[in-house]
């Protein structure tokens, strides 16, 4: 057990209920679920430095579901990028943490996001970019599944396998839920990893995204598959919602979620064990 992580994740967790809370509205269930996904890599893996976020060679990561930008400011606050009072400024006018990452805006944004499917073919084009530079970092990309119905990261993927881009690790949220209803009825994306190998990636299969130590594990691994000549999907089987129940209960509802502060205040409670 990763105990620093496991209550780094509840800071993070609270910071995002906090920020969306103080709005009243937002896309609370897609920041929840990867959550772990962002502290493993902004604090265990990531080659980065917050007094120097230009840093040359350092590593990037790429938001490509931009719905989840929340969880991302959080995650860098904490990190130390900015001050936390800034997240109450969330996607409100003169901002610096707008709905979706903006680069132009943001200190610690490596790319600008939003519509689906383009911020994973940039996450491509700053892998061949970094591949050419010869500057040894690594690139990481969280797309949606959702997101994955999209042609564009079909498209990206088919390239990145064929540029052997094995700089790139990328990451499937796969909460199984999208705006509608499940992703399942919507538009089935299974089987996911066999299409993923099928365009010529390394594949793994996590079975709780939720659980740092299994996330973990796989980052570590994915950074092992950099001597093959291929990039690496990391499924991230995970629970929209994760860590306050009647946010997971709400199942496709809660994608873009009306929430008080008095609701944002009880789920910190919970997340916090103190109910």
């Amino acid at each position: 057990m990763n105990k620093d992580l496991r209550e780094l994740c509840k800071d993070i967790r609270c910071d995002i209920m906090t920020c969306i809370g103080h709005l009243g509205v937002g896309h609370i269930g897609g920041c929840l679920s990867v959550v772990e996904l962002l502290a493993v890599l902004y604090f265990e893996e990531m080659n980065i430095d917050p007094a120097n976020p230009k840093m040359k060679g350092r590593d990037r990561f790429v938001c490509s579901k931009g719905h989840a930008g929340p969880a991302v400011y959080a995650t860098l606050s904490n990190r130390g990028y900015f001050g936390k009072e800034e997240l109450l400024t969330l996607n409100q006018g003169g901002t610096h943490l707008p709905s979706h990452c903006d680069m132009n805006l943001t200190t610690g944004i490596d790319m600008t996001t939003g519509s689906l499917g383009q911020g994973f073919s940039c996450a491509v084009g700053v892998a061949l970019g970094s591949k050419l530079a010869k500057d040894g970092a690594t690139i990481y990309a969280l797309i949606g599944d959702g997101e994955s119905q999209e042609g564009q990261i079909w498209e990206a993927g088919m390239f990145a396998a064929s540029k052997k881009l094995s700089n790139l690790i990328a990451f499937t949220d796969y909460n199984k839920l999208q705006i509608d209803d499940t992703v399942a009825k919507v538009n089935d994306i299974a089987p996911l990893a066999d299409k993923w190998k099928a365009f010529g990636w390394n594949v793994i299969d996590v079975a709780d995204g939720n659980d740092v130590d299994q996330v973990s594990a796989a980052v570590k691994q994915a950074k092992l598959n950099r001597v093959t000549d291929k990039p690496t999907m990391v499924i991230l089987n995970t629970r929209k919602g994760c860590g306050v129940k009647w946010i997971e209960d709400l199942g496709a509802g809660n994608h873009n979620t009306n929430i008080s502060e008095e609701q944002a205040a009880a789920a910190i409670r919970e997340i916090r064990g103190e109910d």
